[in-house]
């Protein structure tokens, strides 16, 4: 994206002039960026995303360059950014393609063109590349994921409890702080959990762990992928344990009684190679 030239040439303007603008250029041998003037002095373009457009020219290969990012560096704000980044994929700079990866997290790839690319009815793809693995679970609004789970008998004090364990996750990471209504409206959820044997610390350390390293937009969405994705099955007692453990017990051993030799069988009695000379007898 950026061209570097260490031997550029220094193009020469006269020195001052009657009217309009005048120049003093200096070469420059290092952290320069070559922008075109096709670019620079485009007919159709706005200020703002001429500006724009050479500030990513200008960033290295894998900076990020989305809306939220350039609002906080500059001061135009996110709707004008957005109204230059159109303007740029309009006008052949800029291509942004959504891909999918494992995990099932939508990201964009942005790709910056010094040169404009032709037009041919859609935005030209961007150099393909293979996604990275990520671990993390997408970040979803409520309406995208799955019915939250409930627990099987209303139990008061633990929606009490449930509602404290979401209103304390703020104390290990602020960026799960939730408004009373998402408490009130996930504290079900979390009670399920509960319902099947997860400590309240527990139910905490889970949803709080390996948070998105950009951040969470939406926490209650965040959160109630968790509480559906990562609901444990439900606890069994142990005496149910035990009793699903007799019903694969092997069979005794018995000897046999006509050669003595070790079987499994339910009771005493011949092995089946007796059996089998007695029956051909």
């Amino acid at each position: 994206m950026t061209s570097q030239h260490l031997s550029a040439q220094t193009r020469r303007r006269s020195a001052r002039s009657l009217l309009g603008v005048a120049h003093v250029d200096e070469h420059h041998d290092q952290e320069f960026t070559v922008v075109g003037n096709h670019l620079a002095q485009h007919p159709d373009l706005s200020l703002t995303a001429i500006g724009l457009a050479t500030h990513i020219q200008s960033l290295p290969t894998g900076a990020l360059v989305g809306i939220k990012v350039l609002a906080k560096r500059f001061p135009e704000g996110e709707t004008r950014i957005a109204a230059a980044l159109r303007e740029l994929e309009e006008h052949g700079y800029l291509s942004r393609t959504k891909e999918r990866l494992p995990s099932g997290r939508i990201v964009t790839r942005t790709t910056s063109y010094n040169k404009p690319q032709k037009r041919t009815g859609r935005t030209a793809p961007a150099p393909r590349r293979e996604p990275a693995p990520d671990p993390k679970e997408p970040e979803q609004p409520a309406s995208a994921t799955a019915p939250l789970p409930v627990p099987a008998a209303p139990d008061l004090p633990a929606h009490r409890t449930a509602r404290n364990v979401l209103a304390g996750l703020r104390t290990l990471d602020p960026r799960l702080h939730l408004a009373e209504r998402d408490v009130r409206r996930l504290a079900p959820a979390v009670a399920a959990w509960l319902e099947r044997g997860v400590a309240p610390d527990a139910v905490q350390r889970t949803l709080a762990a390996g948070l998105p390293p950009e951040g969470v937009r939406h926490p209650a969405g965040f959160l109630a992928h968790r509480l559906t994705a990562l609901l444990p099955p439900p606890f069994e007692s142990l005496e149910s344990y035990g009793s699903q453990r007799e019903t694969v017990r092997p069979l005794p051993l018995q000897n046999c009684d006509g050669c003595d030799r070790a079987f499994r069988s339910p009771g005493p009695g011949r092995c089946r190679d007796c059996r089998t000379d007695a029956e051909a007898a």
